[in-house]
């Protein structure tokens, strides 16, 4: 393979880099740079271009300012307006080799995260026989505020779109546009289940993995109008896009902290404020009740889980519970009930970090593993020096066969009513039945 291999896209050819387990190609456009008139519009195809277009740096993201100081997840901002770009890892680049392929979608809350982020490297993936895809999509105000003269859900239709891209190209690049998982954590992990529960999403993967997924919550439209009242009573700026499309960067972001600010008038409204929601229309009801109780994505085998203790550093268990588990534990109970392929999991493997982490099996922690990527930037100040290896191969193991075979093996068999399997992410994984009990017990009393 040429030091640099160059690859066929529907839009134009494409020119990467060798890594040590294939070749990776950075910063794709899967749509045209969200500006101007396209600025709140439906992702649209790119601009054709004829040669060589260099994928060896990643592209701008949405995320448009540094991350908190104590972030977990080290997440650059790349300048620059061609946003709506994706990254593929592949072992097999310009090869007929079939390969499954998973795509992820970077957590954040909805209003922040980057797929530039070194935790989301492919490598251990290819290395694996999968090919990895990790996408932009536009966040907070741009992708989820409701505006009265724009599309809603604009993040949710970034996501279909470069699933689209998927299906159209990965083959070029080894990979069978028939075998794809889509993948998330956080955010990211919701915006699996939201595809699951979007009609227009669907023939476009056949499986999901949702690591700690959060949804807004309630979820309804009245939710999604609600804070776009918020958002203009607070600001002064009618939520439209004709007053929104040509202010800066900076004040759009200005304008989202105003909105997202404590105070008595967002008691009654959901905690994460921009986020997808129920629209009636390309996300039909609300996504929890939808895998609980309805039929979309009920032949979509997913995995899903938590971890111990997510968010206590935070706001403790109670806000955990709430966000993550509760929701979460309920989805397994109810697609186990009628029969629907699941799989649950909790990371309980407590971090040796020093910070308000330590002792805890915290938000995010799980993310290094499961890409088996625990040399990476930022992981020995999250997971300590030297994090368990056995657990790193397992999970990752777990996930890769996953991927590729819609079942992560015979050490996990399947959520059921009759057993409730959990596999427990230590430093020595184990099954156990019904580990979660006491929690299902309460939450459903």
């Amino acid at each position: 393979m040429p030091g640099h291999p160059t690859l066929p896209t529907t839009h134009g050819p494409v020119r990467g880099a060798r890594h040590a387990h294939g070749a990776r190609f950075l910063g794709i456009p899967y749509a045209a740079p969200p500006v101007g008139d396209l600025r709140f519009a439906p992702p649209t195809a790119p601009t054709p271009w004829h040669r060589p277009l260099d994928a060896v740096a990643y592209g701008p993201t949405a995320q448009r300012r540094r991350t908190g100081e104590g972030a977990t997840i080290p997440e650059p901002s790349v300048p620059g307006d061609g946003i709506l770009n994706l990254n593929v890892f592949t072992p097999a680049p310009g090869t007929a080799a079939g390969l499954p392929v998973l795509v992820w979608i970077h957590g954040g809350s909805y209003v922040a995260g980057s797929a530039a982020s070194p935790w989301y490297d492919g490598a251990a993936f290819s290395r694996d026989g999968v090919v990895l895809v990790s996408l932009g999509y536009r966040l907070g105000v741009e992708g989820f505020l409701h505006l009265d003269d724009a599309p809603d859900n604009r993040g949710v239709r970034d996501w279909i779109a470069a699933l689209q891209w998927v299906r159209d190209n990965i083959a070029a690049f080894g990979g069978d546009p028939a075998k794809v998982t889509v993948g998330g954590q956080s955010a990211g992990g919701g915006a699996v289940q939201t595809l699951m529960a979007t009609p227009a999403a669907h023939g476009l993967f056949r499986g999901a993995i949702a690591l700690s997924a959060s949804l807004m919550e309630p979820q309804g439209r009245r939710a999604g109008l609600a804070v776009s009242e918020l958002f203009t009573r607070r600001t002064g700026v009618p939520a439209t896009a004709a007053a929104l499309r040509d202010l800066s960067d900076e004040r759009v972001l200005a304008l989202q902290d105003a909105t997202s600010a404590p105070g008595p008038d967002r008691a009654e409204l959901p905690g994460l404020l921009l986020a997808p929601f129920a629209d009636g229309e390309l996300v039909p009801r609300p996504v929890l009740g939808e895998l609980t109780e309805g039929g979309l994505g009920a032949d979509v085998p997913l995995l899903l889980g938590f971890t111990r203790q997510e968010f206590n550093s935070f706001g403790g268990q109670e806000l955990t519970d709430l966000v993550f588990r509760r929701p979460n534990l309920a989805i397994a109970e109810a697609r186990a009930a009628r029969g629907r392929p699941t799989w649950l999991y909790e990371f309980r493997w407590p971090s040796p970090a020093p910070g308000s982490g330590r002792g805890l099996a915290f938000h995010c922690l799980d993310l290094p593993f499961a890409f088996d990527l625990l040399d990476a930037e930022g992981v020995a100040a999250a997971a300590g020096r030297n994090p368990p290896r056995r657990l790193a191969d397992a999970l990752h193991a777990a996930l890769v066969a996953f991927v590729r075979d819609l079942d992560p093996g015979e050490a996990w068999p399947r959520y059921t009513p009759d057993r409730r399997a959990v596999r427990l992410w230590e430093a020595a994984p184990r099954l156990m039945d019904d580990p979660l009990r006491p929690e299902r017990e309460a939450w459903s009393g």
